[in-house]
């Protein structure tokens, strides 16, 4: 048997399904909205994870999610312009946190800056 030489290989940006993946949501009142997320770019993109575990790991156990195909979230984005799928990232920027008070000390009482100023200019 011979073998098939091709003349180009594939593109690496091929768009391959993925199959069903756990997808990232925010419920809403009457249905789900799939939550879009950021390139480390600043680009949107849709997210989907390829088991619960990862999703649950990257996201928190409190992440609402369904099951979407990846052509049914690249068409569910795509009016939105999201063309970008991504698929178990794997870096996330951590989560918020309160600031705590020395971080930010209260302002010290007494007339505003400009007032001191001038008190001191002219006493």
């Amino acid at each position: 048997m011979a073998d098939i030489l091709y003349d180009e290989d594939p593109e690496p940006s091929d768009r391959t399904p993925a199959g069903p993946l756990y997808v990232p949501v925010r419920p809403g009142q009457a249905a789900c909205a799939a939550r879009l997320f950021r390139t480390p770019l600043g680009d949107r993109t849709a997210v989907g994870f390829t088991s619960q575990r990862k999703l649950t790991a990257t996201l928190g156990p409190d992440q609402p999610w369904i099951r979407l195909a990846e052509p049914a979230l690249r068409t569910l984005t795509a009016p939105l312009g999201v063309t970008t799928v991504t698929v178990n990232p794997q870096f996330c920027a951590p989560a918020p946190t309160a600031p705590s008070a020395a971080e930010h000390p209260r302002p010290r009482s007494g007339p505003p800056f400009r007032e001191r100023a001038l008190e001191m200019w002219i006493g």
